[in-house]
């Protein structure tokens, strides 16, 4: 069953036409990721789904009963003027359900007073039932744990809404979303502003998301993870692929390939067609002429009208082509040769990174080496080696170093200890984040002219393969996007002729077109890498090495990151089990452990020790709970009002008493969490 459909859904602005003629269908726990090139309408597309904005044609419809939930890139506007607290907010998501719940407190005290009719007992167990049924026992938790995945740490739940970044506006707006949860969740770049731990943790959650999903994301790794339709978006329709992001490709290169290969055989059949037509003619066989003139004429039409692939395997009679209008030869010819390839690949960068000639095996090497600051030491690394054609993916928090470890490769900083060497015969490429290389007054021409020696046509010619054409060459730097700024730094690179790439987030405000130029040009490259970037998908595309900065040490893993984060969740695990095996009850003969442990470890023993015991005794609450409920229903048809009296006594009592294990174990949980 379809959650929502759309028809023939237009946009314009004046006489320009944002999209047109997009129609499609969102079925139940369809989990769908749609792409498109950077202004195709992918953002409108969804506000006009998500009810925000009206489209200039078409309609959508939502199926009666079901809710949508978006996430607008505009949290700011949703969440201002909020002045209560984080947890506040994320609390008002269930005032429904803790109205039921204090309804329900208020039955017990009216029971627990001698108040014990058959229709308040009634009441009772049904409005119990639904509340349980509801998650009335457990939306706090459910608050915490989503409230930790997107990184508020507890002791930020009590700030002011209003008080927060746009950054964190947005993830507090994800919660309560995903709190809320929608029949259907439309989300627009939801990892934009959260760390990789965050990610990982929301790609869990929406695999299990018990609804619709519609995620318009940049980030390719997270699409492999979360979709199983791909929807690519042009200007006039939507292109349906099953499966997640790698399955597209794959699909998509087929497709193009059959398309391709459909348009030349039948380009070719017609011209055929059309050069028999001549002969008829030359022989004087006009009635044969005729004939395949009006048949040919009438199935170009049906190709104008229909496209190309529209009329494959298609009857006449399915087409309701009309066979009445004969086109002279002429116009035949003039429309064969207008007829065009049904899929127009997306402009791409045809760039290119020529190495320079090859240097060493041995690229770098690094030993006991100590990166940061005076003052401010930010990593450690005991021992480095990165060789030639190598590619390794530094990776780590924001702050952590990753571009300070770079600009002191670079030789814009020194080691504060230790050494660091760099192989012979080397000359190094750097494709700076913040692209502080670019000089904002100069133009687009002048900025490429000033790192290389090559004439002006030459320029032009290298820049129009970076889509700057016209005059777009002699916009000031300054006023580029980050995206054209990103396209410029790269037109650069590519013609110094390095052999050593040093990458700080090389795809920051590419669409995914140029993301995937990028990589296929960077895994042709025949030089060294040594990438900065968040882009999981690139990184295992890439790279031989993982090099992660963490509890501010360079931990090196060799292979790639699909391998890597199979060993981090190997050692997690690992990890839990040492734990519970350390929290395992003390021996049967009580004594005391002897020895030197750390305070450390002792507390985080006790911790384990009582979240199990919680774990018991919560187990135990809810089966007590269970019990009470089912009693209380038999006794109420019995009429026995003093066993009445005391089972509903004995549920207050034991309702209150999970509600404060609950919350016990909660807080352990998080001081048990935290590093």
């Amino acid at each position: 069953m379809s959650i929502l459909t759309a028809s023939d859904l237009g946009l314009s602005h004046g006489a320009f036409d944002v999209f047109s003629g997009i129609s499609l269908e969102i079925p139940d726990m369809a989990r769908i990721g749609l792409i498109g090139a950077n202004g195709i309408g992918k953002t409108s597309l969804l506000r006009i789904l998500g009810g925000i904005s009206p489209p200039s044609s078409g309609t959508v419809s939502l199926a009666r009963g079901r809710r949508v939930g978006y996430l607008r890139q505009e949290a700011q506007e949703v969440l201002a003027g909020r002045g209560h607290s984080i947890f506040t907010e994320m609390l008002s998501v269930f005032d429904d359900l803790r109205a039921q719940g204090a309804q329900l407190r208020l039955m017990e005290e009216r029971m627990s007073a001698g108040e014990l009719t058959e229709g308040l007992l009634e009441e009772y167990g049904a409005l119990q039932h639904a509340f349980e049924e509801a998650g009335g026992y457990t939306y706090e938790v459910r608050i915490k744990q989503v409230l930790d995945g997107l990184g508020f740490a507890a002791e930020q739940w009590e700030l002011p809404v209003n008080h927060l970044s746009g950054g964190q506006k947005t993830r507090l707006l994800l919660a309560r979303l995903l709190l809320e949860a929608p029949d259907l969740l439309i989300l627009d770049e939801p990892t934009n502003h959260l760390d990789v731990q965050a990610v990982q943790w929301l790609e869990g959650t929406l695999r299990t998301w018990n609804g619709a999903l519609l995620v318009v994301s940049h980030d390719r790794y997270f699409l492999d993870r979360v979709a199983d339709y791909i929807w690519e978006m042009s200007r006039t329709s939507l292109e349906v692929y099953r499966g997640n992001y790698s399955a597209y490709v794959q699909q998509r290169q087929e497709r193009w390939e059959r398309y391709q290969r459909v348009y030349e055989e039948e380009k070719e059949r017609l011209e055929k067609e059309l050069e028999l037509i001549r002969r008829y003619i030359a022989w004087r066989k006009f009635d044969e002429a005729r004939g395949k003139q009006r048949r040919l004429g009438r199935e170009l039409l049906a190709i104008e009208k229909h496209g190309l692939m529209g009329i494959q395997g298609k009857s006449w009679m399915e087409l309701e082509m009309d066979s009445s209008h004969m086109m002279s030869v002429e116009e035949i010819h003039e429309r064969v040769k207008a007829i065009r390839p049904p899929v127009q690949r997306p402009p791409k960068l045809a760039m290119q990174i020529k190495a320079a000639p090859r240097g060493g095996d041995s690229v770098l090497r690094a030993k006991n080496l100590q990166i940061g600051y005076p003052g401010k030491l930010l990593c450690t690394a005991k021992e480095i080696e990165l060789r030639r054609t190598e590619c390794a993916a530094l990776i780590g928090p924001n702050g952590a170093g990753k571009t300070t470890f770079l600009r002191t490769v670079l030789g814009q900083l020194p080691p504060l200890a230790g050494e660091l060497r760099l192989g012979a015969g080397l000359k190094i490429g750097y494709f700076a984040q913040a692209h502080e290389r670019l000089d904002a007054e100069k133009t687009v021409l002048d900025e490429l002219l000033s790192h290389g020696d090559m004439t002006l046509n030459e320029a032009r010619d290298h820049l129009a393969l970076y889509l700057f054409r016209g005059e777009d060459v002699f916009k000031k730097v300054g006023m580029l996007s980050g995206g054209e700024r990103g396209r410029l730094a790269l037109a650069i690179l590519t013609i110094e002729h390095a052999n050593l790439l040093l990458l700080d987030e090389p795809t920051n405000h590419l669409d995914i077109p140029a993301q995937e130029v990028l990589q296929e040009v960077l895994e042709r490259f025949a030089g060294t890498l040594l990438l900065v970037s968040h882009d999981r998908y690139l990184i295992e595309r890439l790279a031989t090495q993982i090099w992660e900065i963490r509890d501010g040490r360079l931990h090196i893993f060799k292979g790639n990151y699909d391998e890597y984060e199979a060993a981090r969740e190997r050692e997690t695990q690992r990890q839990k089990e040492a734990a519970r095996a350390e929290s395992a009850p003390a021996r049967a003969n009580g004594n005391a452990r002897s020895g030197s442990a750390a305070t450390g470890q002792r507390e985080t023993r006790k911790r384990a020790e009582t979240l199990a015991r919680l774990e018991a005794e919560i187990a135990e609450a809810e089966a007590m709970l269970a019990r009470c409920s089912h009693e209380l229903q038999e006794q109420s048809e019995a009429q026995r009002i003093d066993e009445v009296q005391r089972l509903a006594d004995a549920y207050a009592a034991t309702q209150g008493r999970l509600d404060e294990l609950m919350n016990r174990w909660t807080e352990l949980a998080a001081m048990a969490e935290a590093p």
